[in-house]
């Protein structure tokens, strides 16, 4: 699934939190000013100092010192939704790994299809109850979506397609030459120069990939095809996305497009898209004539996959609001670490000390990379 950041921010007033503790005398200044604002006006503040601070006891703001009203929040809030974000995407890749090559299930397209329906309909439900602001969707929209929903539709096949093939130690540094397409393309399309750490950073990311590749012991042609092709497809995808996305908001009758309809946008359109492709390419014959599909855990691993790729868009979303894109983008460097480990040790791949050591050196140069877009 797409690694959507969702833009679903409840605004709190940090200068007007009046949920006080019980163990807090009043003063009788503060008495009367409560008094002067009415019964109404207490329970409006009251209840945005609750939503201001997730489950902490909060004090009113006493001269001026505002940092103590979500002080517990404030030292919890990056840790949980960080641990969330790392959990969520790294479960995503190693299910999606399972499905695919433990249960032997080659048919990307339909495991795709299946996924993109499980967040589809999570999404609307949010939408329909209020949990989420959801853009309402017109044919001019559309039209002007389609292509980024075409390449969008490309990105996640060939991604399912190279996880099969690929351990995912080596997919996790593949997907690094997806960095330099998408700098090269800055370059041509939005004259976006990079400083000279960021270039040397792609320098070593080609070293770690080809030397990674010819010490593979597992190398698949097909794999690494599919993944040549995902790394052009997903560079594509973000320049494409930055061009529309102006447009679109256009389009709509707000005037904006947050995160969340375009999470419901990809995964909508995507559904009669890949039918289509399950026809062309027979997939639903092999589907239905499929062993596994009688499996239950491996509808369990489905569905968990599909559920998982939205968690992802939510806890990023959680993460980089806590945070910012700095600690954001650093995190989901350190973050390819415990994903490439886990693979190697979960999925017993065969491995070599010169193709251990490339691993390893691809794993540096995304973190270099990360910390030199910072500076």
């Amino acid at each position: 699934m797409s690694n959507f950041k969702l833009d679903v921010v409840i605004h709190g007033d940090s200068e007007e939190a009046a949920a006080s503790s019980p163990n807090r005398k009043v003063t009788v200044s503060e008495t009367r000013n409560i008094q002067n604002q009415g019964y109404r006006g207490l329970t409006d503040r009251l209840f945005r100092g609750s939503r201001a601070a997730v489950g902490g006891n909060f004090k009113l703001p006493v001269e001026g010192d505002e940092k103590r009203e979500h002080g517990p929040a404030v030292k919890s809030g990056p840790l949980i939704s960080g641990t969330a974000y790392c959990i969520s995407s790294c479960s995503m890749t190693l299910l999606n790994k399972v499905v695919l090559s433990t249960y032997n299930f080659n048919a990307g397209i339909s495991l795709m299809f299946y996924q993109n329906l499980i967040s589809t309909l999570v999404v609307a439900v949010f939408g329909f109850f209020g949990a989420v602001s959801v853009e309402k969707l017109n044919w001019k929209l559309i039209k002007l979506w389609i292509p980024v929903n075409l390449i969008f539709i490309g990105m996640l096949v060939s991604g399912m397609y190279s996880l099969k093939y690929i351990n995912i130690a080596m997919v996790t540094i593949l997907k690094n030459m997806t960095n330099i397409l998408t700098a090269v393309g800055e370059l041509y399309m939005f004259r976006k120069r990079q400083n000279q750490k960021v270039w040397t950073a792609m320098f070593l990311m080609i070293i770690s990939a080809v030397s990674g590749s010819i010490t593979d012991l597992s190398f698949d042609t097909k794999g690494y095809a599919w993944q040549i092709v995902n790394c052009i497809l997903t560079a594509s995808y973000s320049l494409t996305l930055r061009q529309v996305m102006d447009k679109a908001k256009q389009a709509t009758r707000s005037g904006s497009l947050n995160e969340v309809s375009m999470v419901l946008l990809n995964n909508l359109l995507s559904l009669p898209f890949a039918m289509f492709l399950i026809l062309i390419f027979d997939e639903w014959r092999y589907v239905m004539n499929a062993g596994v599909i009688e499996l239950p855990m491996f509808w369990v691993a489905a569905t968990a996959s599909g559920f998982l790729g939205l968690a992802i868009s939510f806890t990023s979303m959680w993460f980089l609001q806590q945070t910012g894109p700095t600690t954001y983008s650093l995190v989901g460097s350190l973050n390819k670490i415990p994903i490439s480990l886990a693979g190697l040790v979960l999925f017993n791949v065969p491995l070599s000390v010169p193709n251990m050591f490339s691993i390893l050196f691809g794993l540096f140069a995304g973190i270099f990379f990360a910390r030199a877009k910072m500076s």
